[in-house]
């Protein structure tokens, strides 16, 4: 997304067209999302209200897997002169993430929420 990102453009452009369908279609799903200001802005969390969502510990980004994966995007971007080589850049690593690294993320939630709560929200080895 081009431009800041506001409580109300976060409702607009994110949850409501894409987030909130993919959740109607998952009965019993639970949404997670850090504690960013435009996730903690009133009209996203008034969107929210018919959701249920995992609660977010301050300043503990144990629960968050696609941290990860920012992380290994970083590790693999190659150095870019313009906005549009970046773009490129981010889509190519995207595309070609291995499924498996992915799956493992979604596999460790269990034990990552489950750390967390043992640590009392705060730091894990995650």
């Amino acid at each position: 997304m081009r431009g800041t990102l506001t409580g109300q453009r976060y409702v607009d452009d994110i949850l409501r067209p894409h987030v909130g369908p993919f959740l109607n279609g998952l009965p019993g799903a639970i949404f997670q999302q850090d504690n960013a200001r435009p996730h903690t802005a009133e009209v996203a969390q008034d969107f929210l209200r018919h959701f249920q969502t995992l609660p977010w510990p301050a300043r503990s980004p144990d629960l968050s897997a696609v941290e990860h994966v920012w992380d290994q995007l970083k590790r693999q971007m190659p150095s870019c002169h313009s906005v549009h080589d970046l773009e490129l850049a981010v889509q190519d690593l995207w595309a070609h993430l291995p499924k498996d690294y992915i799956r493992c993320l979604i596999n460790s939630m269990p034990h990552r929420v489950a750390a967390c709560i043992a640590a009392g929200g705060g730091p894990t080895r995650y």
